[in-house]
């Protein structure tokens, strides 16, 4: 891609991220955008073909200024599955404050709103991943704990990290967030690995 073109494709996302949030991710038209861009809406669909596409790129792009490739290694590198659990959560646990404002944006707006729906339900699923690597580490070593399956338990871990669960406990009880961070981090070891000895 030419370098006027990464310069307007980056544009673009900026601009989309930035009005998500002043927004709350409702009424954000692609002519909204353009403006935003200062680029004309043929413009914006000459680079996103569609406003679901751009939104996934808009939480891509996201993630990417946030450098959240280099914050899963440590989680990535762990030497065992116990590890890799409880660093992933620390990740997490840090990551959501940062992206909360844009995802809060397309939580209120994804119930009228398709394209912030399969947005948010693509950046879920690649989060949902995450977690399965993490209990598959931890099943590898032998430490899954019955009953849980690593689908079960997968699905569990996924939800308790859930940004609806964060706003909870966080924002509306008041919890510290190295609390809240450590809290998950006990009740993941406890509920899902197996106790040695």
């Amino acid at each position: 891609m030419p370098k006027t073109d990464r310069n307007t494709a980056h544009n673009i996302l900026q601009a989309t991220a930035e009005l998500l949030i002043q927004s709350n991710g409702k009424g954000v038209r692609m002519g909204d955008i353009a403006k935003a861009a200062g680029i004309s809406r043929q413009a914006v669909y000459l680079h996103y073909s569609s406003r679901t596409e751009l939104l996934e790129a808009t939480t891509k792009f996201i993630d990417e200024q946030l450098g959240l490739p280099e914050r899963l290694a440590p989680s990535r590198n762990a030497p065992d599955g116990v590890t890799r659990l409880a660093r992933y959560i620390a990740m997490w646990g840090e990551y959501i404050p940062e992206i909360y404002p844009t995802a809060k944006a397309l939580l209120l707006a994804m119930d009228t709103d398709e394209a912030a729906a399969d947005a948010w339900r693509d950046r879920m699923q690649d989060m949902r991943e995450g977690c399965e690597a993490a209990i598959r580490h931890v099943e590898a070593d032998g430490r899954l704990a019955a009953p849980w399956t690593v689908d079960t338990a997968t699905d569990m871990l996924w939800t308790l990290l859930s940004v609806r669960n964060w706003e909870l406990l966080v924002q509306e009880r008041g919890w510290e967030h190295a609390a809240y961070t450590q809290h998950l981090q006990d009740v993941a070891k406890k509920t899902f690995v197996e106790t040695l000895g």
